[in-house]
């Protein structure tokens, strides 16, 4: 997952502008006309990081950045306002409504991308718990906190898919690493065992590629056959 930014801002240009090179730089970026707007928004998307107009119609900065801290859900929201009205009353005005910095119009996109990087460098993303560990020293399988212990051909069955994310595994080459050339198996038996790691570790690990084999993928949704 990575980080999310909202635009508000009822100039066109401005919005494609800014968001073109935030997302160069490898943000998910979103955007809204007016601060009203910009709340539903902010409640869908629920950003890390709001840039926000000062001057708009419908509801101004100010009132829009009180709005977006008393919601519950985004009180704790990053917010910086981006405005042509840079007079320290004003700017007085932002940081009293709850902004956490400000910058001038005209932007310098260099200037911007610098600060949203620092701003973005207070939050911390949470970890992907999804996420799977093993360990074929001790034998065991971590995923969310939980640690399973596997049979042993489910345990080189899933640390063989593991070994090489992405790569589709044939039948034929799963039957020679996890059982052998010397050992006769029937035509289902690597089918209960993946159905078996399914049934332990979620089924958005796996995936089936009909009549062929399988891969090993960190968050797809497994095709049954």
């Amino acid at each position: 997952m990575g980080y999310r930014i909202l635009l508000i801002d009822d100039e066109d240009d401005i919005l494609e502008f800014v968001k073109y090179n935030l997302e160069r730089d490898g943000y998910e970026v979103f955007t809204a006309s007016n601060g009203a707007e910009g709340i539903q928004q902010a409640l869908k998307v629920k950003p890390h990081l709001i840039l926000l107009d000062m001057m708009m119609p419908v509801l101004d900065g100010i009132d829009t950045c009180r709005a977006l801290r008393n919601s519950p859900v985004l009180k704790n929201v990053m917010i910086v306002f981006l405005s042509a009205v840079g007079n320290e009353e004003t700017q007085l005005q932002g940081y009293d409504a709850g902004a956490d910095d400000y910058i001038n119009k005209p932007i310098k996109m260099n200037i911007l991308r610098s600060r949203v990087q620092a701003i973005l460098k207070r939050i911390s993303l949470p970890e992907n718990n999804d996420k799977l560990h093993i360990d074929t020293e001790h034998y065991e399988v971590r995923k969310g906190g939980e640690t399973f212990i596997l049979p042993r051909k489910e345990f080189q069955l899933l640390t063989l898919l593991y070994s090489n994310p992405g790569k589709l595994f044939t039948r034929e080459e799963i039957y020679q690493n996890v059982w052998g050339n010397k050992v006769i198996v029937g035509d289902r038996t690597i089918d209960v065992h993946i159905r078996k790691l399914r049934q332990k570790i979620g089924d958005n690990h796996i995936v089936t590629v009909k009549g062929v084999g399988y891969k090993y993928e960190e968050n797809q949704p497994a095709e049954e056959e």
